[in-house]
């Protein structure tokens, strides 16, 4: 238990969430028996990918942490990582010339989990070294990104169609697609 802990912290959990206290009854937009599925853990073996791609409060960050602690109970390494502070380290990285430092230690995780994508504005330079690291995680490591944009939206947030149709060519070609078309969970009490 101790070194639970220890993964747990190490991993950065923004909230305790557990998949078995997701509201499953206020959000019919989500298929349980698809994510008790994906909590096997099966995908981290196959180094597949999860993309969640929602509104804001549907779930999607619930879902990924609850997977993602799943996995540090099973003994995986993993780290969760908001958007804005990833493409912050990136960037940072390149200024102090630390990007391969930062790569290697994001590449080697079992899973990555990667939340709220799209709600930025990015430099180039930032989307490079984005493509560079999904590219060395591609086939070898799990990822799971939650999204609000729609994959034909990467486009415009990423920039670079070349470089964009080369990501999502590797992401979503072992990639767990899910949609979640409910309410925000969000709502007042």
């Amino acid at each position: 238990m101790r070194f639970l802990g220890h993964r747990i912290r190490r991993a950065r959990l923004p909230e305790p969430w557990t998949l078995e206290s997701f509201p499953w009854d206020r959000q019919p937009g989500v298929k349980r028996a698809v994510i008790e599925e994906l909590a096997l853990l099966s995908f981290i073996e196959r180094a597949s990918n999860i993309v969640f791609i929602g509104e804001t409060g549907t779930g999607k960050t619930g879902l990924s942490i609850g997977l993602l602690r799943k996995a540090l109970e099973r003994g995986k390494r993993g780290l969760f990582m908001k958007a804005q502070d990833l493409f912050d380290d990136m960037y940072a990285s390149l200024a102090d010339r630390s990007s391969r430092k930062l790569l290697n230690r994001l590449a080697k995780l079992d899973l990555l989990v990667i939340d709220e994508m799209g709600y930025l504005n990015l430099r180039p330079e930032q989307s490079n070294i984005f493509f560079k690291l999904m590219e060395e995680r591609y086939g070898r490591k799990a990822t799971i990104i939650t999204t609000n944009l729609k994959y034909e939206d990467w486009y415009g947030f990423l920039g670079q169609k070349e470089m964009v149709g080369a990501l999502l060519d590797r992401l979503r070609h072992r990639c767990t697609t899910i949609e979640i078309n409910g309410p925000s969970l969000r709502g007042p009490e």
